[in-house]
Order: C-alpha cells, then sequence, then structure tokens
C-alpha cells in the first residue's frame, strides 16, 4: 500500500469505527485503523492524507478517558472528527464540553446553519435525518470554529475550522441511518483533503502477491482450508505467490456441515494445482469437547487443538515457516482491542488468539485488514466461481457453537440435518444470495410434541437467517411465511429427534449472529 493515498482512522473505542474505514475504502481510498494512543512520530511516519477520529463510550470530562497526542492537530493534515472525535476536539482545543442527562440514540434531523463545503450536495439543502449515539454535548465550540449545523436536541451538531482544516460531526455519517453519511464523507475525502482514489482489489492482489513474495522467500507455509471463502482466497493468493511451497491442510474436525469434505476437497482437487492433505481429527476434537458446555471453553479447545494439528502436521514438511489464516477485519474487531485500542471485546476467535511459542511458526494473514464484502472481491479477481464466493461464512469453532450445550455426535448428527434442509430451501427458493447467512441452531432442551396418537419429548431446532454487510451489524431477515413453513415441516418431518421449529428474531446488536 505504499504507493496509495492513506486515511488513518484513530480508534477511541466505537463498535462503527470499522464502518468508518469501510465507507472510505467504498470511495476507493486505502484507510487504516489505529489505536488513538499510537504515538505522533509514528503516525507521521505514515503520511496520512486525511485523519478521522472515531466515536468512543467514554467520556471526555473523566479522567481516564482516551486522548490523542496533541502535537497531531498541529501538522494541517485535514482531521475529521466523529461523536467522541468532535468531542475530543473541543476539548483540547478550547471548546466547552457538558454530560447529557440522557444518552441520545436514533435518529434526529440535522438543520444546516452555517456554510461548509462538508455539506456540499445533500439533497436537502436545510435539513436530513442523521443518526445521533452521544451522551457528552459540545456548549461552545474552540476559538476560529463556527457551528454548521444543529438538531432540536443538540444545539451544536456539526462544526468547522477550514483555517486549520478541521471538521467535526457529532452525529456518525458513516452509518446507514444518516442521509447522505457517503456524501459528507467524500466531500471531507475529496474536495478539502484531495486524497486520490487507487483502493481496488485488482491492486490489493498485485501488493499482497508481491509483498508475499518478499517475505516467505523460500521457506514453506501451511494453510488451513476450511472450504470457506476466507481460507480458500488466502490458499490462492498464496499460491499465487509462492507455488508449491504452500502446503494445504484440510482438518475434519467432526464439527463440518453434511458433505462438506467431499464438496470442499473434490471442488480443490479438480480446479486448482494445490498441495492439499486432508486430516482426520474428529475423534481427537470430539473426545476433548464431551461434557463441555461453556462457549468460551468451546471455542479455547477446537482453537488448541486446531494448532496442535497443524503443529504435527507441519512437522513432517520441510522449511515450514509460517502458517496462513484467514483472520478478516470483524475477526480482529471482535475478538481483541484493535491494534491496542479501547474498543470492547466481545469475544474470543481462534484465528487471531495466536500461536503456541511450541509451535514456532511465524503468522501469515493476507486479509486481516479486509472485510467480507472486499474478500468476495478478490475471491472474483482471482477467477473464484460464484457458489464458492457467495457461500455463506462458517465459523471457525464449525457446529460445536451451534449445537447449544453439550456436544455428542447424536446431536451433531441431528443439526447437520436440519441445517441440510436449510441450505437446501434457501438455494431452491434463491434466497441463497439474497442473505448474509442462515442456519440451524440445536437448542439444549427439549419439548412436548404430538405426532399421529402418540406424546412425543423431542429436541428444537432454531432457525438464524439474516442480513448483514459485514458482519458488525445484522438484522433478521423476513423470510415468507411460506418458506419458513416448509423449513420447519421437513426439518420436523425428516430429522429424527425433532418435534419443533422456532425463528430467531433478534438483531445484531444487541445480539450477536452466532448464539455462542
Amino acid at each position: 500500500m505504499e504507493n496509495l493515498d492513506r486515511v488513518v482512522i484513530l480508534d477511541f473505542g466505537s463498535q462503527y469505527t470499522q464502518l468508518i474505514a469501510r465507507r472510505v475504502r467504498e470511495a476507493g481510498v486505502y484507510s487504516e485503523i489505529h489505536p488513538c494512543s499510537i504515538p505522533a512520530a509514528e503516525l507521521k511516519a505514515l503520511e496520512p492524507k486525511a485523519i478521522i477520529l472515531s466515536g468512543g463510550p467514554a467520556s471526555v470530562l473523566d479522567a481516564d478517558s482516551p486522548t490523542l497526542d496533541p502535537e497531531i492537530l498541529s501538522w494541517g493534515v485535514p482531521v475529521l472528527g466523529i461523536c467522541y472525535g468532535m468531542q475530543l476536539l473541543s476539548h483540547m482545543l478550547g471548546g466547552c464540553i457538558s454530560k447529557a442527562t440522557d444518552r441520545e440514540y436514533g435518529r434526529a434531523d440535522l438543520e444546516l446553519t452555517g456554510t461548509t463545503i462538508l455539506f456540499e450536495g445533500l439533497r436537502d439543502a436545510d435539513r436530513h435525518k442523521v443518526w445521533m449515539s452521544h451522551g457528552d454535548h459540545v456548549d461552545a465550540v474552540p476559538d476560529g470554529f463556527s457551528v454548521v449545523g444543529c438538531t432540536a436536541s443538540v444545539p451544536i451538531a456539526a462544526m468547522a475550522c477550514p483555517e486549520r482544516k478541521m471538521w467535526a460531526l457529532q452525529f456518525h455519517p458513516e452509518v446507514a441511518h444518516t442521509d447522505d453519511g457517503t456524501v459528507i464523507l467524500n466531500n471531507f475525502l475529496f474536495k478539502i483533503a484531495k486524497v486520490r482514489p487507487g483502493w481496488t482489489m485488482a491492486s490489493f492482489v498485485e501488493s499482497t502477491v508481491a509483498d508475499l513474495r518478499e517475505k516467505i522467500g523460500d521457506a514453506r507455509v501451511i494453510c488451513g482450508l476450511s472450504g470457506g471463502i476466507d481460507s480458500t482466497v488466502v490458499a490462492l493468493l498464496l499460491h499465487k505467490a509462492i507455488g508449491k511451497q504452500l502446503t494445504c491442510i484440510f482438518v475434519d474436525n467432526g464439527l463440518l456441515r453434511a458433505g462438506e469434505r467431499e464438496e470442499v476437497i473434490g471442488y480443490l482437487e479438480e480446479h486448482f494445482d494445490l498441495n492439499l492433505v486432508a486430516v482426520d481429527a474428529q475423534e481427537r476434537f470430539l473426545s476433548r469437547l464431551v461434557g463441555e458446555q461453556d462457549p468460551e471453553k468451546k471455542r479455547k479447545t477446537i482453537g488448541y487443538t486446531f494448532i496442535e494439528v497443524f503443529d504435527e502436521e507441519a512437522g513432517k514438511i520441510e522449511n515450514v515457516k509460517y502458517l496462513a489464516q484467514g483472520t478478516l477485519y470483524p475477526d480482529v474487531i471482535e475478538s481483541v482491542s484493535f491494534k491496542g485500542g479501547p474498543s470492547v471485546v466481545i469475544k474470543s476467535h481462534h484465528n487471531v488468539g495466536g500461536l503456541p511459542e511450541k509451535m514456532n511458526l511465524s503468522l501469515v494473514e493476507p486479509l486481516r485488514e479486509l472485510f467480507k464484502d472486499e474478500v468476495r472481491k478478490v475471491a472474483a479477481e482471482l477467477g473464484l466461481p460464484d457458489y464458492i464466493i457467495w457461500r455463506h461464512p462458517f465459523p471457525g469453532p464449525g457446529l460445536a457453537i451451534r449445537v447449544i450445550g453439550e456436544i455428542t455426535p447424536e446431536r451433531l448428527e441431528i443439526l447437520r440435518q436440519a441445517d441440510r434442509i436449510v441450505q437446501q430451501e434457501l438455494h431452491a427458493t434463491d434466497w441463497y444470495r439474497k442473505v448474509w447467512q442462515g442456519f440451524a441452531v440445536l437448542l439444549p432442551l427439549k419439548t412436548v410434541g404430538v405426532m399421529g396418537d402418540d406424546r412425543t419429548y423431542e429436541h428444537v431446532i432454531a432457525l438464524r437467517i439474516v442480513d448483514s454487510l459485514d458482519a458488525m451489524t445484522a438484522d433478521w431477515t423476513r423470510l415468507p411465511p411460506e418458506i419458513l413453513a416448509r423449513m420447519s415441516s421437513r426439518i420436523i418431518n425428516e430429522v429424527k429427534g425433532v418435534n419443533r421449529v422456532v425463528f430467531d428474531i433478534s438483531s445484531k446488536p444487541p445480539s450477536t449472529i452466532e448464539w455462542e
């Protein structure tokens, strides 16, 4: 990315931070997220063409609130503060901040009260809907700033100081709920910061392949290949860079979907000349999960066992120095505080948990800075067919986190058969491509039912079908009732041991996409 204009987003802990980066990239501009604590010298070395300060859950009035090196504001690099970023700018530059009695969350009508290049080209010249999510607000702007927007409850909802190249918004332009948020961000990028667009998936492939080739040299790499789009793209990028120095390892952990092993291995052997090793480790994984019901312990057990299997396979190959993984932005942000930033940890994920020292391998994560939709664009660039590109995401721990509670071969088989029906019906009705993800979950309870003249006491299946752009937020899909009815009828009639099907109508947040 050395030759691309770069926009840096400083993370103050907002769960929307990654959406800012996504919007910037959608505009064809390369962006990176860094913690707000990044030293000024380190940030300056990145030569950012623009800096965006994210929102965050803290109050700038608290003694331990996150801040940034004040030197950064003296460079003359265009700065856009969003929500907490606006409050911090005001606080650091002499404005006045006060705490609200109640947090404002939701839509608001923005009234434009001043002229600024930031709001050029909006559909409504006077008012438009914006998305608020804040507690504190600015009572008085710093010297040199002017108020350019307000709402009914927030007198200062936008401020600008073109002389110092600083603009700030109390609302979130990066979320879809804000009308013309993309126009506002693009005005900042192209009219104010005059950033040159150059971020494309073709350029990503070219630069990534070159970087991998230089980094790896003549060493060998092993890649965990699940058959999902992430690991497949990682494998193809590495194959393009180093050819036969790559060995792909497919691990059957006993937690796969119905027919998945045969489908994955068959496709890759038929279409790509990869070094591929299939390992049957079902007994090892399932024996270690016996009696385990805690979701985090399940994930960690599977992660440790996964790495153990790789350690053994690596020992069979000479000169292996790297392990490749398909880690994505959402994995990183939801698993750890992003690059040291203050974002809240939601769950652990074995893809980003690091490797045990005994493995003695370095990690290669060529997709670590990409969102899922960008990975699909890379896949198309590499020539993968649509049915692979649009395959629904599947979690690293597999069906272990969709079998809620104890994992047994019998419960896994019930879930496999129910999930197979969900996939079949989504494909048959052309809804598979319309939704982000659709799957079945086996609940840890039984209910009373009647089949024929007999009373039954059997398992419950939950259907989880969601719409999303990048898995950071999601909404439940309004699937036509007739499709839900057919799924339910087929599962109850065809899957032995199930007498009830329910439909999950919760969104993310506050829920997650997976149940565990």
